[in-house]
């Protein structure tokens, strides 16, 4: 039926892109990583306090050099009366601009003016939206029109501004990159010359109804955004490959193409669903994350490759269908050459290759282990950009790298409170403690003092403290810190809380360590579960799985090699993606090896017509899979997108060569094991399909 109405089906993907662009622009992006961190922790329920409570989820330090006092006074008024800004806290609110600073309490002057650059002062811009929120970053926009070039606006919510716009900048040259190098790469693997863009026509539909369908999730995190459409283009390949290649095979069987396409999508129905379920798989392991970026990213991944599947069987089959002329009208050799010789030459050193695979297994892992991962957000951005200029600014002139926020009960007694206050200012790393005392003084009545400046730190039963440290985030001195200052919180008020940049990034690496272990334990559970189903064995599986982790541990042992500090993100998703998306590069060769057997021919014999049919498809989609990353790896500023894509581009074509040097001559060795260990290995099921990939 889908085959009698090629053009139908094509009208109708057609007007579904309708809603599916309804739907990506309803779909809301999230910048702000740290927002991902699970509701339970601590610095989480301090950012909802701050957010609710004092109306402050995103402050901003806003440094001047070498502007007179007045014009200061009159930036920060004009910057108070912008839409969602909740204050702008100068010295001008709590004393006559008149006073020589220099007459100053240090506490006070310490905050506002820089001990170490003449000239230079510094304004507290407080929003009332969180740092990614739609309404901060059009404040920001509006702060940084009043400013001039004597101006630096830092903190957590520019840092998100800056990479929404460098992401926006360079999010349709990612698209355009993969498209480009994508129809290279087939260009040199396929005979047909108009093919490859049938194929990327049909993926661009499954990639627009799958961000289209993105807006039931509410947001997308940028990362997810940025890479979603790029790995659902590399993965999503195979499949288009793979019923091209059948409705060619049933052609000559039948009178009718329409007749030959139905019979390819019955056969591939059932391949193609089991070789996506390893790659699904792959992605769901990404949902045990506690942090919420994991789910984000499997979700949407694992959702792209259900619809990637529902396209290639149902829309796929109508381009095809309608471009069938032109596809076997336009062809030209192969550039891809016969590999026999090859594969010859690898099973004559087949002990050799088995023994490269075992004694690899070893300093791989080990290498890997002593990679070194970072988990500062801001590292992840150009050195030039504005924030970045803005945060150098604040650590070298205040002293300031990271702004802590502690907030307590607001019954806490006067001494004790100044007792807690006294102790933090103690802690090593600690330049500044602002806090209502530090305003008004200690014996001063509550109701001497103006409610804009008593909001700043007291309301609704809570006192919120500010400690500014010159360490940066992520940094053990900076940890250590944290735990000294909760230890001192907690003592005073077990229910206190502190929050900010460094405690939520403390929470992260903390989060993150486990998740790595835990993601890649389910992702090779899972896979292992799946492949041993497909080939009713018990061995296969760990031999599939050990042959694909060894490319893995080679991928992520790399950048120990070269000295490279990898963001967090990148070994969770390599470790699940890799495993989930190039383990088809294996079974794809099994499943062959055992047909052979299966046919009656001899291991060696079997094994090399098993590799010289293997070889042209898993490099089609190496390749494939390579160009769709490599590109953007090569122009992304974004050091978070830039590294993940990088890393999956190479393990591909890792994964690719252990499958065609390494894993044929470990299935010989391995073969009167999974004879003992598989159901039916050499003979066949009842109703096995010949044809199933696995």
């Amino acid at each position: 039926m889908l085959t009698r109405s090629p053009a139908t089906i094509v009208t109708l993907a057609v007007l579904m892109l309708i809603p599916s662009l309804y739907g990506i622009i309803n779909t809301r992006v999230n910048y702000d990583i740290l927002s991902y961190l699970p509701d339970y922790l601590d610095s989480s329920k301090g950012q909802v306090i701050l957010e609710d409570t004092f109306h402050n989820a995103a402050t901003a330090m806003l440094v001047i050099e070498g502007m007179p006092e007045k014009d200061v006074e009159k930036l920060r008024d004009d910057i108070a009366e912008i839409p969602n800004v909740k204050d702008a806290l100068w010295i001008s609110q709590l004393l006559d601009i008149s006073i020589p600073k220099e007459i100053l309490p240090d506490d006070i002057k310490n905050i506002f003016y820089s001990k170490n650059v003449e000239d230079s002062t510094m304004i507290m811009v407080q929003f009332e939206h969180p740092g990614a929120s739609t309404e901060t970053l059009a404040a920001i926009d509006e702060v940084r029109a009043l400013c001039d070039e004597r101006c630096f606006l830092a903190g957590v919510s520019i840092f998100l501004k800056d990479t929404k716009d460098l992401v926006e900048q360079e999010m349709p040259l990612y698209t355009v990159l993969a498209v480009i190098f994508s129809i290279i790469a087939m260009s040199f693997t396929m005979e047909s010359v108009v093919l490859p863009f049938v194929f990327i026509l049909g993926i661009g539909f499954a990639v627009a109804y799958n961000f289209g369908t993105n807006m039931f999730l509410g947001q997308v995190s940028y990362i997810t955004k940025a890479i979603a459409a790029i790995l659902q283009l590399g993965v999503s390949m195979d499949y288009s490959i793979f019923l091209v290649d059948r409705y060619d095979e049933e052609k000559p069987k039948f009178a009718d193409k329409r007749d030959a396409m139905a019979s390819a999508i019955e056969s591939a129905f059932v391949s193609l669903s089991g070789s996506s379920m390893t790659t699904i798989a792959g992605f769901l392991a990404l949902c045990a994350m506690r942090l919420g970026l994991g789910p984000d990213l499997g979700i949407v991944m694992a959702k792209g490759i259900v619809i990637g599947i529902l396209v290639v069987l149902v829309v796929l089959p109508s381009l095809v269908l309608q471009f069938d002329g032109l596809i076997h009208r336009w062809k030209h050799r192969s550039l891809i050459p016969n590999f026999t010789r090859l594969n010859d030459w690898i099973i004559d050193h087949k002990k050799t290759f088995t023994t490269i695979f075992l004694v690899l297994f070893i300093p791989a892992f080990i290498m890997q282990s002593k990679t070194e991962i970072y988990f500062n957000i801001d590292r992840s951005l150009p050195a030039d950009l504005p924030s970045t200029v803005a945060t150098d600014k604040m650590r070298d002139e205040f002293d300031m790298a990271t702004t802590h926020f502690i907030i307590v009960d607001d019954n806490l007694p006067a001494y004790q409170l100044s007792n807690m206050e006294k102790e933090i200012e103690k802690v090593d790393g600690v330049e500044t403690l602002l806090g209502y005392n530090k305003f008004v003084g200690p014996g001063i009545p509550d109701s001497f003092i103006p409610d804009d400046i008593k909001d700043i730190c007291k309301k609704d039963g809570k006192q919120m403290l500010m400690v500014n440290s010159k360490y940066k985030a992520a940094r053990d001195e900076e940890n250590a810190q944290i735990d000294t200052i909760t230890e001192i919180v907690k003592r005073y008020d077990p229910n206190g809380l502190i929050t900010g940049e460094g405690a939520m990034t403390k929470d992260l690496s903390e989060l993150t360590t486990v998740d790595i272990q835990v993601t890649n334990l389910l992702s090779i559970a899972a896979i292992l579960l799946i492949v041993g189903i497909c080939f009713k064995s018990l061995t296969i599986p760990v031999v599939l799985v050990a042959a694909i982790e060894l490319a893995i541990f080679i991928n992520q042992g790399i950048p120990a090699l070269t000295g490279t500090v990898i963001p967090f993100i990148s070994p969770i998703v390599i470790g699940c993606i890799q495993l989930g998306a190039t383990v088809d590069y294996a079974i794809l060769m099994t499943t062959r090896f055992r047909e052979e057997l299966q046919n009656g021919h001899e291991r060696v014999e079997a094994i090399k017509i098993a590799s010289n049919a293997s070889d042209k498809s898993i490099i089609t989609s190496a390749l494939v899979f390579f160009c769709a990353n490599v590109g953007v790896s090569m122009i992304s500023k974004i050091e978070i997108i830039k590294s993940i894509c990088t890393m999956l581009a190479r393990g591909a074509i890792i994964s690719a060569l252990v499958a065609i040097f390494i894993l044929p001559s470990v299935l010989l060795a391995c073969e009167k094991l999974f004879s003992k260990t598989s159901r039916n290995w050499k003979k066949p099921a009842p109703k096995e399909s010949a044809n199933q990939k696995g």
